[in-house]
């Protein structure tokens, strides 16, 4: 399955700028919450070959746009040494499915290069890649136990899918305790719809949305 991309590079700025707008009443100011890019992780979600490279079963032509919005992000955290987290989705068989083997006809398979981050954003030797077998990053993975060890009190989720592994990622850190940050433009999915409907319910609960520039901008300290 390939999807028809409903966002590109050249139209990207003008896109946040009408998701932005789109979610503005939601997306109001949360005058408890200030992102300390020192105290939060950067989460990269499920940015493997089979979403995100031209090669990929279920290549999402969209990631094109956000690669050079989550690379920015990405530099900018490790600038201040900041904590760098990605996941990595995959199955070791069709027993490990669970209930997206109920409700999908296709899976990833760990070990095979569909599996693998692509190389335009390929972890460094001192980030963890945490495995998941399901939609959220935080199920049995340790990935809380992580970022408790290191006193991060935020994350900022940027990847694949908006509405799926992004969505419940954010949720899951929000239940958690974590405060939940969210760059419009660093995150994608198979339509515009999910997308913005994604944006719409998570800043009305759960996340504060901006963008890459405005998050790269910010002096912590």
């Amino acid at each position: 399955m390939v999807t028809n991309p409903f966002v590109t590079p050249d139209n990207l700025s003008e896109k946040t700028a009408y998701w932005l707008g789109q979610i503005q009443a939601r997306n109001r100011s949360r005058p408890n919450l200030f992102l300390k890019p020192s105290k939060c992780a950067l989460l990269i979600i499920d940015m493997l070959h089979y979403f995100a490279h031209p090669d990929g079963r279920v290549y999402l032509p969209s990631t094109e746009a956000i690669i050079p919005q989550i690379s920015a992000l990405l530099r900018y955290w490790r600038n201040i040494s900041g904590t760098v987290v990605f996941t990595r989705h995959c199955h070791e068989g069709e027993n490990d499915l669970g209930m997206l083997g109920k409700f999908f006809g296709d899976y990833i398979r760990c070990g095979r290069q569909e599996s693998e981050i692509i190389s335009r954003l390929a972890p460094s030797s001192d980030e963890r890649i945490f495995q998941k077998n399901t939609y959220d990053a935080f199920h049995r993975t340790g990935l809380e136990e992580y970022l408790r060890e290191l006193n991060i009190e935020q994350v900022l989720v940027t990847g694949v899918l908006t509405h799926l592994c992004c969505e419940t990622a954010a949720r899951s850190a929000f239940v958690r305790g974590f405060e939940v940050y969210i760059a419009a433009d660093a995150l994608t999915s198979s339509t515009e719809e999910l997308h913005l409907g994604s944006l719409l319910g998570l800043a009305n609960g759960f996340a504060v949305i901006s963008d890459t520039a405005s998050i790269c901008s910010i002096q912590d300290g």
